[in-house]
């Protein structure tokens, strides 16, 4: 190899660092490790890697990468794939970063949505029995009733985020906030 692409190529492998770091040190957003944040940065680049391949790259232990490639999967950023002809499994990292946001947070949204409501929706049912309650006082059931109304307008939030969830499911927020915006 030349002088020139020698140069070349380690500016090639400078440029994919600085990515790969950068990647790496905002996944903390999706909840992940440090090692599984550099797992998946570095997987960015690579069109498949064999688990052997990323213990090799990275250096990591096998525990703590296969926790990697587990928790990466779980939040849909790094898929299994089939290789015929070899027995050892290969992985793909998820390369469409509006899908990635769009699995992520639609799936926390929702989680958020659901743990909130159900809780809301027994405490709503608690708070009645004590306005309903005739051995209530007049200052009892005003909190309770003051507290519920106070659920009753957080329950327009998540409605709103359900519809949130609904509109980037179905790529409808994109007539809204198109992918193609530039600076």
């Amino acid at each position: 190899m030349s002088e020139s692409t020698d140069r070349s190529k380690i500016k090639i492998e400078e440029a994919k660092d600085k990515v790969i770091g950068a990647i790496a040190e905002t996944m903390d957003l999706y909840g992940l490790t440090p090692s599984a944040a550099n797992l998946y940065a570095t997987m960015y680049f690579k069109d498949q890697m064999t688990l052997d391949e990323m213990r090799t790259e990275l250096e990591m232990s096998k525990p703590s990468m296969s926790t990697s490639v587990r928790k990466l999967q779980e939040i849909e950023m790094v898929k299994k794939t089939f290789t015929r002809g070899s027995r050892k499994h290969t992985y793909v990292a998820e390369k469409n970063f509006f899908r990635s946001f769009m699995v992520f947070y639609c799936h926390m949204w929702e989680r958020e949505v659901k743990m909130n409501l159900e809780a809301t929706e027994e405490a709503q049912e608690d708070l009645i029995d004590v306005i309903k309650d005739p051995t209530s006082t007049p200052e009892i059931v005003a909190e309770a009733k003051k507290y519920y109304d106070q659920l009753e307008e957080s329950k327009t939030y998540y409605h709103w985020l359900t519809d949130l969830v609904a509109s980037i499911r179905s790529g409808k927020i994109f007539e809204f906030l198109p992918k193609d915006q530039q600076d």
